[in-house]
């Protein structure tokens, strides 16, 4: 007879409420049964959320003085890779866990498993907290990690939340940081699975002002859309202002407020040009 789990094989008379209507969800079963208690919506705001949980590591990583780059890539086929280049996903099982599968896939398929609970890896962090990636992860149809560490390159694949390969030993590597790349499902979310360049920009953007020393650089390999826009979290450099962010710096000239210039590089057909976003950070 099959479980409960999967099927409320034995369930009672309709009206009635019995042990048998209780059902017991393993693993992120859940996450795909209600999206929306994790990521807000199945909407596109919610599709975007997913990229926005990924880069949510990298920043953190960054917060804690480890990383130093981040570059967003929208694919062709619909799906999204995030590569920084700090410390990497550990790879080794978790010290005194019953479970000995590599620590990646267990922050990979398991809800509330982290680095981020206590301990010395993050003194600050953002995202949900042990439940981010492993979301993102149910609501894609397939999910490819590589983690440069410990002077190779690690890969594990998986399809909704489920591992579908081993965690393999690949090429040696002197690099550290960690990819992943994903595709959403479709079946999940009701608006498509199509991203918006601008804006992920737009939201990392933010990222880049509050997250000092890291460049955020967001691409696209997608048919039509040739554009690369680069968020550099720096003081002020000598940059070229167009008539409205000029006005803007004029405006508040003379406040105690830093003043962040944000370089967007867009490559349109027509050739490139640089576009200058000022923004001011209050500290």
């Amino acid at each position: 007879m099959a479980s409960t789990a999967t099927k409320r094989a034995g369930a009672t008379e309709p009206g009635r409420y019995g042990s048998a209507d209780i059902q017991v969800l393993e693993g992120v079963a859940h996450v795909r049964l209600r999206p929306g208690m994790y990521i807000g919506t199945t909407s596109s705001r919610g599709l975007h959320h997913l990229v926005y949980e990924v880069v949510d590591n990298s920043i953190d990583e960054a917060m804690a003085g480890h990383c130093d780059r981040i570059i967003v890539r929208l694919l062709k086929g619909g799906g999204v890779e995030v590569d920084d280049n700090g410390r990497g996903i550990p790879i080794k099982p978790i010290p005194k866990a019953k479970d000995r599968r590599p620590a990646v896939e267990v922050v990979l398929t398991t809800l509330n498993a982290g680095g981020k609970f206590g301990g010395d890896g993050y003194r600050i962090s953002g995202g949900l907290h042990g439940v981010g990636v492993s979301v993102v992860n149910a609501l894609s149809e397939k999910l490819v990690v590589q983690v440069m560490r410990e002077g190779s390159t690690w890969t594990q694949t998986y399809a909704r939340g489920k591992a579908t390969t081993k965690l393999t030993k690949g090429k040696p590597s002197r690099k550290t940081g960690t990819i992943i790349t994903f595709w959403p499902a479709p079946e999940i979310f009701v608006e498509g699975v199509e991203f918006d360049i601008r804006m992920l920009a737009e939201r990392l953007q933010e990222h880049a002002f509050l997250t000092k020393g890291a460049a955020i650089q967001v691409r696209t390999d997608r048919e039509l859309e040739d554009a690369v826009v680069s968020l550099m979290a720096d003081p002020v450099r000598r940059l070229r202002l167009g008539a409205a962010a000029r006005a803007l710096v004029d405006e508040n000239r003379g406040s105690k407020d830093k003043t962040l210039n944000v370089l967007a590089e867009l490559l349109p057909p027509d050739g490139p040009r640089a576009v200058v976003r000022p923004f001011r950070l209050v500290h």
